[in-house]
């Protein structure tokens, strides 16, 4: 590799070199760039196999992102409102409703019956 090091007005140190050894460099970077992508997409592809909340739909994701509450999202994402979910899982809309906002926290009992009533999985839930 034929390389120049010249010194810039303040100071930089700069480097020349001929052009098809700069595409080649970028090249390499480029092919190591796309493999740690590739790492990175098999590890997370990994852990998402053994976590079931990561594998919440996209669109629950999206309005949790929003500011939802994982309750909410899922409530929204399967076109249920307040009053029917509640009446479904045998509690109250007011409950329901802090539930939703963080103002309590829900007992394991209701939290169960209220995957239940939304299909989903109790961890979908039942996590932070």
């Amino acid at each position: 590799m034929s390389v120049q090091i010249i010194k810039a007005p303040n100071g930089d140190e700069m480097v020349v070199m001929p052009r098809s050894e700069y595409d080649a460099l970028v090249a390499a970077a480029g092919d190591r760039e796309d493999a740690d992508d590739i790492a990175m997409y098999d590890a997370r592809k990994a852990e998402l196999a053994g976590d079931p909340i990561a594998l919440l739909p996209s669109e629950v994701t999206e309005l949790i992102l929003r500011g939802a509450s994982r309750l909410k999202a899922i409530r929204k994402w399967r076109n249920v409102s307040q009053v029917t979910l509640s009446e479904t899982a045998g509690i109250g809309q007011g409950y329901l409703s802090e539930i939703e906002t963080g103002q309590k926290p829900g007992t394991p009992e209701t939290i169960e019956a209220l995957a239940r009533a939304l299909d989903v999985p109790v961890a979908w839930l039942a996590g932070p």
